[in-house]
């Protein structure tokens, strides 16, 4: 099957054990259509670049995947009809990078910029 990574970001006046239960429900969604949840990480609250529907900041999580593009496209759009969800970013890949992602990571355990040249 193919992998996939999801961002997704919530309306910032959810309380984080909502916003996790949301990450935990959209998981569902994709178990019910033949996917598996690799590995999910709740980022927290973060300022964002710009207003999206009036908010200012947002719960941010991530997924990574392994499911049929059914699923994936189920998980989409009740994502886009959940009242608290602002947005989804969706991204196939060829393969999933392991441990955590570079938003968990501290800054002194990174990888620098120069090396993956």
């Amino acid at each position: 099957m193919p992998l996939y990574e999801h961002v997704m970001i919530a309306r910032q006046d959810l309380s984080n054990a909502q916003a996790e239960g949301l990450v935990e429900h959209f998981s569902t969604v994709l178990a019910d259509n033949g996917g598996t949840v690799v590995e999910s990480e709740y980022w927290g609250v973060k300022t964002m670049a710009y207003k999206i529907n009036k908010n200012r900041k947002g719960h941010y999580a991530f997924l990574r995947t392994d499911a049929p593009s059914d699923a994936v496209q189920e998980m989409e759009r009740l994502a886009r009809l959940h009242d608290d969800v602002m947005r989804v970013l969706t991204v196939k890949v060829d393969a999933h990078e392991d441990g955590p992602s570079i938003q968990m990571q501290k800054r002194d355990e990174r990888p620098d910029r120069r090396e993956r040249r």
